[in-house]
């Protein structure tokens, strides 16, 4: 046997070894274990949160958080579904799923639809509710993503033109549009940061990223002048400039959350005997005000916690996003940093009073079927782009090892 085959058939060995190694060893923990540890915390503040809601729970005190269990676990077979997918079936099915979610959009303003809370964002089938622009953040992420990394894969160093970028802003101007349409401003707001991140990842010119924010600030001054938000999405944007304004209208909601919040102190005055809390003065607060819930009965220690639990995931798919060795798991990585960051902040930001309240749920604490769904689908995406990654680099390490043995012999 020659010197070439020996350490062919040897370093065939090594990357068998390498490929079969479990897929346990090859699973990032911090990431899975931030996501479990939020989705735990929000299990009992969703139970508290609702815990003495009759209108709720019909008299049953843990009905509600029963089903947020049950989305969590239909969350779970989602991610775990999408995570062991073969990646080149995740880059056939992305079309599927940015259409499906545009078919959700037109179904919404359809008679199907539904108006909760002021805005046609819902689809009722029977019992469920359905918010299909949970699904249109996905949608956009693995679209765009799609796109972007056909285009730059196949023209490797000339990067990203001009039509290019045009094209994936059009993609994204659909679902945008429709959302628009509902209205649904606090879904709009994270789809806009998502697409301005993985366009910039991407690689697009400096020009469209100055063009764009510049559009988004413009959009935002035309809205507010030519009178085109609704009565109570102006009558929130005031009461967000001035907290003293009207706190039994506009403002209650918002003052409300900060007398929560500033009720907890350090340490929080006990799970499941918050006053504010337990006494259901906090609207949708197992929903878009969840961390009121946190900040009351957790103190300032469990909601600090919470903000590190975010930090953590965002850092760990930050580094997923990195280190992906194809543009499509590198920019789907990206918009979904993006997306979770940006929407915690809002969320977590309208609590405390420094942001708008736009009605945006906090991903994987929140209850909310849809949006338990969308999240932990994202999630399986990140550990599908992290398992094929690990995969590359073991088998990339094993051959160099391999190789770098032979030559010494």
């Amino acid at each position: 046997m020659t010197t070439s085959t020996l350490v062919t058939t040897r370093s065939s060995r090594r990357v068998n070894v390498t490929d079969s190694r479990s897929v346990l060893a090859r699973l990032d923990w911090m990431l899975l274990g931030s996501a479990a540890a939020l989705l735990v915390i929000g299990s009992l503040l969703v139970w508290s949160a609702t815990l003495h809601n009759t209108a709720l729970t019909g008299g049953d005190s843990s009905a509600i958080v029963k089903k947020h269990v049950t989305n969590i676990c239909i969350g779970l077979v989602l991610g775990v579904v999408v995570a062991a997918t073969d990646h080149r079936w995740v880059r056939i099915w992305a079309p599927v799923v940015y259409l499906g979610a545009v078919l959700g959009l037109v179904l919404v303003l359809s008679p199907v639809g539904a108006v909760i809370n002021g805005s046609r964002s819902w689809i009722l089938v029977g019992g469920l509710s359905i918010q299909p622009s949970e699904f249109a953040k996905l949608g956009v992420v693995v679209g765009m993503s799609l796109l972007l990394a056909e285009k730059t894969e196949s023209r490797r160093r000339d990067g990203l033109r001009h039509w290019d970028v045009l094209g994936a802003l059009v993609l994204a101007a659909v679902p945008a549009g429709l959302i628009l349409l509902q209205p649904d401003l606090g879904t709009l707001l994270v789809l806009a940061v998502t697409v301005f991140g993985v366009i910039a990842i991407a690689g697009a010119p400096k020009a469209w990223l100055v063009a764009l924010a510049a559009l988004a600030g413009g959009g935002v001054v035309a809205a507010l002048q030519l009178g085109l938000l609704k009565g109570y999405q102006l009558l929130r944007f005031e009461a967000f400039t001035n907290p003293t304004l009207d706190p039994r209208g506009a403002g209650y909601n918002t003052t409300q959350a900060r007398i929560a919040i500033g009720n907890g102190g350090l340490f929080g005055q006990g799970l499941f005997h918050g006053s504010q809390t337990q006494s259901g003065f906090v609207p949708e607060q197992h929903t878009d005000f969840i961390f009121t819930v946190a900040g009351e009965e957790l103190g300032l220690v469990g909601a600090g916690a919470i903000v590190a639990l975010f930090l953590v995931l965002l850092w760990r798919a930050t580094r997923i996003a990195a280190l992906s060795d194809d543009t499509f798991g590198r920019l789907v990585g990206a918009g979904v940093v993006c997306w979770f960051g940006f929407q915690a902040f809002q969320n977590i930001g309208m609590c405390l009073g420094i942001m708008p309240v736009t009605g945006v749920p906090l991903p994987l604490v929140s209850y909310g079927g849809t949006s338990m769904f969308a999240s932990l689908t994202a999630i399986g995406l990140l550990v599908n782009v992290h398992l094929r990654t690990e995969r590359s680099l073991g088998i990339g390490v094993a051959l160099r090892s391999r190789m770098s043995r032979a030559h010494r012999f």
